[in-house]
């Protein structure tokens, strides 16, 4: 039997044929004495390549190369396998059809007497053929004269998958693509609205979407975050649009991560890691950089196994020790090391920050803080009550750096006022941390401006985000005056609605005429301060 099934992988079939009937006969006739499943693995030159051996209804295929071609292309493998009680093709089957990209999967039905009954095979569909479903089951056909030119099949999926990628939201500019996926237990309203913002994150990093999907999921499975339907489902897509890169909303553990990586051979990025690479494209100054690579590096401390591919497979045990276990072990000691050299270097900083502070105290020059959820117009609102020149964009986290200014009041005194890097939801504890010496000086304000986008359909979430954020620095008992920006976007009854319901004040940041009753609000409560300062010192003395 051995020596049989080793002569499988020396034959050939004809460049035509899916299998040739006389090694579709072996295989039965294999099958049938063992027991068991059998299959071949079928190059485009019609060498067998490998030969694998199951059981009676299930047949474990091994770890494949990485395919040719990229995501944009079928993998040139075919699978043709035995089932022992003639059944038509599995779930399994097509699953393994799309997850492998094979291109095709087909079933030689073996009779009670052990012969080649029929011939069914399943391929692939490209996005303009697959109505809904992503692969195609053909009419079974007789194995003794199967009736399909293969290499012509091959290259009519593939010219397609080809035609279809510039309608599949191909990026400008060399930009990369990526589909976003979202699992949530939400309603359908808050997933879209979550999606929407999970988009202008990706845009903000410089990613396009190709698509998006949704799964509403009460129970996330534990091993892929999402159902493995859903995941055959986003395989097909990313093979159609021609993408190798998933971008989650949610963080996923490192064995998600691995278990889908290895499951679809595709990138994958979670909602912090994209968020971490944003900060690191915005952060200008010194002490922004160190502060976005500690916290990269605390992000991905407990996922170095599974960054490398050659390292991702080591489980431990005989055959794992030595030079792949030692490299990883002083990867992690560099990390752990650069961690606590830039802890220090923070450290140092956040003491300047503090003599700084000191300074500003003993002159009385009371400090601003603008807060708020990333793109509320932070930025803008600074330069139009200073009449500077900061940089504003229309994406998040277009700010990292605080930037400080200061602001004369009619009164005839000043202030300092001080933009902070945009929260939003979910923000990632190791992003807090590491910028916590730039969010000190929030604990150092003596009065904050919460500016919110009452333009954006999410505002009552994002005041709701931007609260949580800053009651976890422990700011929630600072005075604050809530902003609500942008106002000439929604009808005047709401906003004045609104205005009342959180006791807000409504400002465009852009016409200078609708800022007079914020300037005089804040003019009013640092004056009641610093009269309450003065008299506290009166009292001292």
């Amino acid at each position: 039997m051995r020596r049989r099934l080793d002569g499988l992988g020396r034959r050939k079939v004809p460049a035509h044929q899916v299998i040739s009937p006389d090694l579709s006969r072996d295989l039965a006739h294999l099958s049938f004495e063992s027991g068991r499943q059998i299959g071949v693995l079928i190059g485009r030159d019609g060498a067998v390549e490998l030969v694998l051996v199951g059981g009676p209804r299930s047949l474990f295929i091994p770890d494949l190369p990485k395919s040719r071609g990229g995501r944009k292309r079928l993998r040139g493998l075919r699978l043709v396998h035995t089932h022992l009680e003639a059944e038509p093709l599995s779930q399994d089957d097509l699953m393994d059809l799309v997850f492998l990209r094979l291109d095709c999967m087909a079933a030689v039905a073996v009779d009670a007497n052990g012969g080649a009954v029929q011939l069914e095979v399943a391929h692939i569909l490209p996005a303009s053929r697959s109505g809904g479903r992503g692969f195609e089951v053909l009419d079974p056909m007789p194995c003794h004269d199967p009736d399909l030119d293969f290499p012509a099949l091959v290259r009519s999926l593939e010219g397609e998958l080809e035609r279809n990628l510039p309608a599949s939201s191909a990026g400008k500019d060399g930009q990369e693509r990526a589909i976003l996926v979202s699992v949530t237990d939400r309603d359908r309203e808050s997933a879209n609205q979550s999606m929407a913002e999970l988009v202008e994150l990706a845009l903000a990093a410089g990613i396009v979407s190709a698509d998006t999907i949704v799964q509403m999921q009460r129970r996330r499975d534990p091993k892929y975050f999402i159902g493995k339907g859903k995941l055959s489902e986003i395989v097909l897509r990313a093979l159609q649009c021609g993408v190798d890169l998933l971008i989650f909303d949610q963080e996923l553990n490192p064995s998600q991560v691995r278990a889908i990586t290895d499951t679809t051979e595709l990138r994958v990025v979670d909602r912090t890691q994209l968020i971490l690479d944003i900060f690191a494209q915005r952060a200008h100054s010194g002490e922004g950089k160190l502060q976005v690579e500690m916290a990269q590096l605390k992000y991905l401390l407990p996922r170095l196994a599974v960054k490398d591919d050659a390292l991702s497979r080591l489980t431990g045990g005989i055959g794992t020790r030595g030079p792949g276990e030692t490299t990883l072990e002083i990867n992690r000691r560099r990390i752990k090391d650069r961690i606590a050299q830039l802890e220090d270097d923070l450290r140092s900083l956040s003491k300047r920050r503090n003599l700084r502070r000191t300074r500003r105290t003993r002159k009385q020059i009371p400090v601003i803080s603008i807060v708020g959820y990333t793109n509320a117009g932070k930025s803008t609102l600074l330069n139009a009550l200073t009449h500077s020149s900061v940089n504003v964009e229309n994406k998040l986290f277009a700010t990292l750096d605080p930037v400080s200014r200061r602001l004369r009041f009619p009164k005839d005194f000043e202030v300092i006022i001080t933009d902070t890097v945009g929260f939003i939801r979910d923000l990632p504890k190791d992003l807090v941390e590491a910028f916590s010496a730039t969010l000190e000086e929030l604990g150092e304000a003596d009065l904050l401006l919460h500016v919110v986008d009452i333009g954006n359909p999410r505002f009552e979430d994002q005041i709701e985000a931007v609260e949580s954020t800053l009651a976890r620095l422990e700011l929630d008992k600072k005075p604050t005056i809530m902003v609500l920006n942008k106002i000439d976007r929604v009808e005047a009854e709401f906003a004045l609605r609104k205005i009342n319901k959180f006791g807000a004040i409504g400002i465009s940041a852009l016409n200078q005429r609708t800022l007079h009753p914020l300037i005089s609000a804040m003019e009013d409560r640092v004056a009641g301060f610093m009269e309450r300062e003065i008299g506290a010192e009166v009292t001292k003395d």
